[in-house]
């Protein structure tokens, strides 16, 4: 349907909906798909991180497609298939924790954000192991040089990442729709660009809504200096705060990172700036050296050791094929989904995420994708992340404003605009899988705009002060109350022994890595750093 046609509808998002569901391909909305990754301390019963290795029961972690680790030995993390039913993905999830847990013994899953007890000094924190192959062996000096970076205490953070792609045949309906003469793959690139740079202006309304993490543990600043307040002797908080996991306290960037932009106006522009970043040396790196007494300590001592060290809230991803560099795959193949990577850990689900979180996340993200988003200029990525920044170390703060196009608005004036607009998608997705489900995902979101005690941030608050607890023992309660609900449902004998057959299938394929590994660790680097990300052909 050309875009001069009378039907087009007085804004772009509600045109868009109609486009998609009239026709033949009205289903195609209906067959996107959804992953979720979800990170989690393993801890004692006290809440002292565990110092156990990664339960051999659960598999590899360097060849497992669901269970392995991220930073530390001891930060789990779960990853669901992709399904484009999202209520599925969460069954996965849940039996992905039960799985876990008969695995675990006397340890539990911190359900926190935030850290509980970490060891006294940052060095402390084992970081995680790979095996001996090389390939094994890179991915554990990755993490050691982001220790040199960064400190081991910050990379304990656990969040949920939320996969979010829509089906091909969108995309084709919309090329068509709007007469574009780009070649299919870059409109779809474009199109999850266009996506990104929504995000990017509104993501604090997710903070808002679905922050968790307002309080810490005292001992994890280690000295730091901060803005934060005294709630009791152990814990540290502010009392409009949403994320502190999210704020800069949370994840503390360099100068390095702090001075790189990415560009998502175009696909070449992202791709050219995290190339650069990869392959641009930094002096304060180049100090260190990748090599103390022998041993690598970082890969390269460049802005970002790999593309993956960038830090944001969102990511243009594709599936990679073995070997192969992500900001490869992106420029041969262009975008597939996006990762969201802001969510905090809901500390009242068992999960960390619902299924009503979720469908407005879908509601949300399908709104993204359809409105318009005209190119973010330099100064509105600093407005952007400035909005994001106020939102999760003051975000309940009664008459909060935010900055729109440089002149201020009321956050409660911009949700509300916003939450019009995903009322549109979840009606549009009710009324194609049938339901009010995405409707009243929205409905409970209005409600915390209209009473900020409502979000899970405050709900933390409240719990704590209600029952007299430190962060620690609101974590622990949590933890243990969602330990022992998995325990109470334990997986039948045919999926305890699909597990267990994955997990040893996991544990054989790691052994014929290391088995059959054929030259040395600094040959395998040089190799890999060979492997230069300076041009591409997009």
């Amino acid at each position: 349907m050309p875009n001069t046609t009378p039907s087009r509808t007085n804004d772009a998002l509600s045109h868009r909906l109609s486009v998609l569901t009239s026709g033949p391909q009205r289903d195609a909305l209906m067959r996107g798909l959804r992953g979720i990754e979800r990170e989690s301390l393993r801890v004692t019963h006290d809440g002292k991180l565990a110092m156990t290795p990664h339960p051999r029961a659960l598999g590899s972690a360097l060849t497992h497609p669901s269970l392995t680790t991220d930073y530390s030995e001891a930060l789990l993390e779960l990853i669901t298939p992709a399904e484009q039913d999202v209520a599925i993905t969460l069954e996965k999830l849940d039996t992905l924790h039960r799985f876990v847990y008969a695995e675990l013994g006397d340890e539990i899953m911190w359900n926190n954000s935030m850290p509980g007890l970490l060891p006294e000094t940052d060095d402390g924190i084992p970081i995680a192991h790979y095996g001996t192959s090389n390939i094994g062996k890179l991915k554990y000096v990755y993490r050691i040089g982001l220790a040199l970076r960064y400190g081991r205490t910050m990379q304990c953070i656990a969040g949920i990442h939320y996969n979010y792609s829509l089906n091909e045949e969108v995309w084709r309906v919309l090329h068509a729709d709007q007469q574009s003469t780009a070649n299919a793959v870059d409109y779809q690139s474009d199109r999850y660009l266009a996506l990104i740079r929504n995000f990017r202006r509104t993501n604090w309304l997710l903070m808002y809504l679905f922050g968790a993490s307002p309080a810490l543990d005292r001992r994890f600043l280690r000295d730091r200096k901060h803005t934060l307040e005294t709630f009791d002797a152990d814990t540290l908080y502010r009392p409009y705060a949403t994320s502190l996991r999210m704020s800069d306290l949370g994840y503390s960037n360099t100068t390095a990172q702090a001075a790189l932009q990415a560009d998502y106006n175009t696909l070449p522009g992202y791709l050219d700036a995290l190339a650069k970043a990869v392959s641009q040396p930094y002096p304060p790196y180049e100090a260190i050296g990748t090599q103390r007494d022998g041993e690598w300590v970082q890969i390269n001592t460049n802005v970002l050791q790999i593309e993956n060290e960038f830090y944001s809230t969102i990511r243009p991803k594709r599936v990679t094929y073995p070997g192969e560099r992500p900001l490869h795959a992106l420029a041969a193949r262009g975008v597939q989904y996006v990762e969201v990577r802001c969510m905090d850990i809901d500390p009242f689900e068992p999960t960390g995420i619902s299924l009503e979180t979720s469908r407005f996340l879908d509601a949300y993200l399908l709104v993204c994708a359809l409105d318009d988003s005209a190119p973010l200029p330099p100064d509105a990525y600093a407005e952007a992340n400035q909005n994001f920044g106020r939102v999760t170390m003051e975000g309940r703060k009664p008459g909060l404003e935010l900055t729109r196009d440089g002149s201020p608005i009321a956050m409660a004036d911009w949700a509300n605009e916003l939450l019009v607009k995903i009322d549109a998608a979840a009606a549009t997705l009710d009324a194609l899988h049938g339901g009010d489900a995405h409707a009243r995902a929205v409905a409970v979101q209005r409600a915390k705009l209209a009473d900020a005690s409502l979000t899970p941030s405050a709900r933390v608050l409240q719990t704590m002060r209600d029952k007299q607890q430190s962060f620690l023992a609101f974590g622990l309660e949590q933890s243990e109350a969602h330990a022992a609900y998995f325990r109470s449902r334990p997986l039948d004998a045919a999926q305890i022994k699909e597990f267990t057959d994955l997990a040893a299938q996991s544990l054989a394929e790691q052994a014929k890595l290391e088995r059959e590994e054929v030259g040395s660790f600094d040959a395998f680097v040089a190799a890999y750093r060979a492997y230069t990300l300076n041009r591409f052909s997009v």
